[in-house]
């Protein structure tokens, strides 16, 4: 064979996990897209991908290029590699001493055969073949060729040795032809040894992906540098393309250069970087300032001082030759730059008046919000005028002085006379001013004066010299001199006027060391008197309207407390600081010697509240006046409040409701000491023993007033002789700065100790548990009980039998004897006689007789039943009822109350008068 191998060459085996370069990554993207970093500069848009596809191109180009080069050249190389190794087989095998010789043996073939073969084993060619001197196959690697004639080796027969690549039967390959000489050099025959084509290509296989890999890691190489190169570009162009940065370095020099602020760039090491035309010209550069060091340009040494020192600096006014620029200064390192600092240079020359007026113009409107801001804070006229004198003095002026109408001062409507004024603030930036005091009054009678001249023309009047003026110096010549001397010079004079009504006057004076008035200051002086004047005038209304709501309140309170022995009471009523309230108390002295002590609330503020306070007030009065028990008294107080609000929701009024307000109905007893209390929705009394110990009961707690659909219910106690009831509303516990709870812990701390009265618990619990201006009204009782004598009460059970009445009547004879008031021995036996034979006749059992001596003499009948006795005018043909009106005619005051079981009849009779009934009327009820 001399064409083709039998035996392929070996192709080695990857190493186990190796991909063929033909074969993708499974699961993988390919590598440019997972270079996830260069992804903003993927966009072909900016100047950065731009460069990197067009660097890419070349890369890959070059690649290219080189590896289709190292391909041609391995398979030239390959060639000739085969053609030498195919050329020193066959000229070895040739030139073998017993070639020859067995060419011209009869059995050539089965000489040469194995050793041809044997050869081309060892040789690692494909075929090694033996001709005879015509071309005949003598031996071959395919025994069915021997015998064959082979192609294009009549160059060799000629004695030619040749290699060639052969392209003919049987194969292709790259082969060399020896020819083989005898002894005297004739061609016996030859020698062809060779590859075949196919099998030289399998050289440059195993050697291609080595070389492709080269290839590849070189791109791979390549386009890493690339995209390092286009990422760092990207970043230096902030990922713009080649029109946008042409455009921005166009809009860069025509902005740097045509603005008309300076702009100087300073590099780390103190050198002019970059100095555009207005800088240039505002610092007078020289033209060779771009690189030199900033000492040298001569700008000055304040400007010099702030580019050295590199730190930030805003609108800093320096002088550079005959101008005055503003300069800003910022370091360039935290903006991406390297040390260094931009400063930038504005011309503020031309500015400087006008800013100078600006900054005038704003500290006077700063003025006039401070002072609208502080003045007015309180509803006090006083502190008002106070607080104008301190907010002028000394932005304004050196010394304020404040002069109201006495009227104003008393909340009340001012009139047209105001030629008297009394000084109400004054102030000064230093003491011993020679103005008169607070307090003084001032009076305006020369019609020369500034003042009177303001008072007259209604707006301020400019005295700017007060030393060459004359018209101030009328009225009081010692004062102005004094003035001179104190070193005042200028002044101006406003009227303080709120709706058109002279309010007073304010007058501003400058002394020495300040600017005589201008007329910019009297603008600035007639703004500041009239929002002065509002507050003052709104103060006004509020401290006549308060004291009308005060005044109000207070004749609808107790106006004192009323005589009673049975308690020593103390009571307080503080109205809040924005107005009065609803909180309310009352004493009422009951049929007994009983007492009734009362507090409430009512919600809300001002005279309304007031009034729905006196409203409350009159209906427990009269509610108390039926002698009711302390619940029933409350079930029938919340049904008025009911009915009332109806009443005004039907009417569409604006009047306080009253539901919502709170009540406490205590009434104590002194025989006994027992105490009966009720609540709706009110804070429990505290109650002190006599030994200081504080308890608050537990009361059962019905709704406020008004809510309705609850039953009132009563509770009792038994209070020692000693003993201290503290009613309170919720003002006196609670405020902004403190809890109910802290507020019950200092009440308990305040009321323990025992040595003090009822008015000095009171006083103790106004001062430590009260502001000086509380923020709600407070409503204070503190009562200590007295119980009755023992030997002062005398009772006695009465048969239910007519004829147990003269017995009983003897018995209270002998006892009003025992007491010493046998003046009005007759007048009890009557009245007792007539309630008596009443509750026997008309009423049920158990009847029973009680006689109180304090300082009246009560006497009660009481009986097992409901019905209540009525008096009438009887008839003369009537035999009865007229019990009744003598007992009205000599008692001072009787009436009924009802008890748990029946009902007590009680008649009060005065001890230092007796009662003397009119004969003519007693006459003419007997029928006389």
């Amino acid at each position: 064979m001399s064409g083709r191998s039998r035996r392929p060459w070996a192709r080695a085996a990857p190493p186990p996990g190796t991909r063929w370069p033909s074969e993708p990554s499974r699961g993988r993207r390919p590598w440019p897209l997972r270079g996830r970093r260069l992804k903003p500069s993927l966009s072909v848009r900016t100047l950065a991908a731009q460069v990197f596809l067009f660097q890419a191109l070349i890369m890959l180009m070059l690649v290219a290029v080189g590896a289709a080069a190292l391909v041609v050249q391995g398979r030239y190389d390959a060639e000739h590699s085969a053609m030498d190794r195919s050329l020193a087989v066959a000229e070895s095998f040739a030139h073998a001493p017993g070639t020859a010789v067995a060419l011209r043996s009869p059995d050539a073939s089965a000489l040469l055969q194995p050793q041809a073969e044997q050869v081309r084993k060892g040789s690692g060619v494909d075929f090694v073949t033996v001709l005879d001197r015509h071309g005949v196959r003598v031996t071959d690697p395919d025994p069915a060729l021997i015998g064959t004639k082979a192609q294009g080796v009549g160059r060799a027969a000629a004695g030619e040795t040749f290699t060639e690549t052969f392209h003919g039967r049987p194969a292709d390959a790259v082969r060399a032809v020896v020819p083989v000489n005898d002894p005297s050099r004739r061609v016996v025959g030859m020698v062809t040894a060779g590859i075949e084509y196919a099998n030289v290509g399998e050289v440059l296989n195993r050697q291609l992906p080595l070389l492709l890999g080269a290839a590849a890691g070189a791109l791979v190489l390549a386009m890493g540098g690339a995209a390092l190169v286009s990422r760092r570009l990207l970043r230096q162009t902030h990922g713009l393309g080649p029109v946008q940065m042409t455009r921005m370095y166009e809009h860069h020099d025509a902005v740097l250069h045509a603005v008309r602020e300076g702009v100087l760039i300073v590099g780390g090491d103190g050198r002019v970087l970059l100095a555009n035309d207005e800088a240039r010209r505002l610092l007078d550069l020289p033209e060779d300032a771009d690189r030199r060091q900033v000492p040298e340009l001569g700008l000055g040494p304040v400007p010099t001082r702030l580019l050295v020192a590199g730190e930030a600096v805003s609108d800093e006014v320096v002088p550079v030759g005959d101008r005055l620029l503003a300069v800003n200064v910022r370091p360039t390192a935290p903006y991406g730059g390297g040390q260094g600092l931009v400063a930038t240079f504005r011309d503020t020359t031309e500015l400087r008046a006008l800013s100078g007026q600006a900054e005038v113009a704003r500290g006077r409107l700063s003025f006039l919000y401070e002072a609208g801001v502080r003045i007015g804070t309180t509803l006090d006229v006083r502190r008002t005028a106070e607080e104008l004198t301190e907010v002028a003095v000394p932005r304004m002026a050196d010394v304020v002085s404040v002069e109201l109408l006495d009227a104003v001062l008393r909340g009340e409507e001012p009139t047209g006379a105001v030629h008297a004024m009394r000084r109400t603030a004054v102030r000064a930036v230093r003491a011993g001013h020679p103005l008169q005091p607070v307090g003084d009054v001032i009076r305006f009678v020369m019609a020369d004066t500034p003042m009177v001249a303001a008072l007259r023309r209604g707006k301020a009047v400019l005295v700017p010299d007060l030393g060459t003026a004359q018209d101030w110096r009328a009225q009081d010549p010692e004062g102005a001199q004094a003035a001179l001397r104190y070193g005042i010079h200028s002044m101006v004079s406003v009227p303080l006027r709120a709706r058109g009504v002279v309010l007073g006057m304010v007058n501003f004076w400058r002394g020495a060391g300040s600017p005589r008035f201008e007329e910019e200051d009297v603008a600035v002086a007639e703004e500041l008197v009239a929002r002065a004047a509002v507050a003052i005038d709104n103060a006004r209304r509020y401290s006549r309207e308060h004291a009308m709501a005060v005044t109000l309140q207070r004749n609808l309170l107790p106006l004192g407390l009323p005589e009673q022995d049975v308690l020593e009471i103390a009571s307080r009523y503080l109205p809040a600081q924005s107005g009065v309230g609803g909180d309310w108390f009352d004493v009422i002295p009951l049929p007994g010697f009983r007492v009734a002590l009362v507090v409430g609330d009512i919600v809300g503020h001002g005279m309304q509240a007031a009034v729905t306070m006196g409203r409350l007030r009159t209906a427990v009065l009269n509610f108390s006046s039926l002698d009711l028990a302390p619940d029933e008294l409350l079930g029938r107080l919340d049904e008025m409040v009911t009915r009332l609000d109806t009443q005004s929701a039907d009417a569409d009024d604006d009047r306080v409701p009253l539901t919502g307000a709170t009540c406490l109905y205590v009434v104590y007893d002194p025989v006994g000491g027992h105490c009966t209390l009720s609540r709706a929705g009110h804070l429990a009394p505290a109650v002190v023993d006599p030994e200081g110990g504080v308890s608050f009961p537990d009361l059962p707690l019905a709704p406020p007033l008004g809510v309705g659909g609850h039953p009132f219910e009563a509770g009792e106690l038994d209070l020692p002789e000693g003993s201290r009831l503290v009613l309170f509303t919720d003002g006196l516990i609670e405020n902004r700065g403190r809890d109910i709870d802290e507020g019950i812990e200092m009440l308990c701390s305040t009321v323990a100790r025992t040595d003090r009265t009822p008015e000095e618990t009171c006083r103790a619990l106004v001062e430590r548990m009260l502001p000086e201006h509380p923020s709600d009204d407070v409503a204070l009782l503190v009562a200590r009980t007295r119980l009755l004598n023992p030997s002062c009460v005398a009772a006695w059970d009465v048969p239910f039998d007519v004829t147990a009445v003269p017995r009983v009547r003897g018995e209270v004879t002998r006892r009003l004897a025992d007491w010493g008031l046998e003046e009005v021995s007759f007048t009890t036996e009557l009245i007792l006689s007539e309630l008596l034979t009443n509750a026997i006749r008309y009423g049920a059992p158990p009847v029973r007789v009680r006689l109180l001596l304090g300082r009246t003499l009560v006497c009660e009948v009481s009986d097992g039943s409901n019905t209540s006795p009525r008096l009438r005018q009887a008839a003369t043909t009537d035999e009865g009822g007229r019990g009744l009106f003598l007992v009205s005619q000599f008692a001072d005051m009787w009436g009924t109350r009802y008890v748990t079981r029946g009902k007590v009849i009680w008649a009060e009779q005065s001890l230092d008068r007796a009662a003397e009934p009119d004969p003519a009327v007693l006459f003419d009820v007997m029928g006389l």
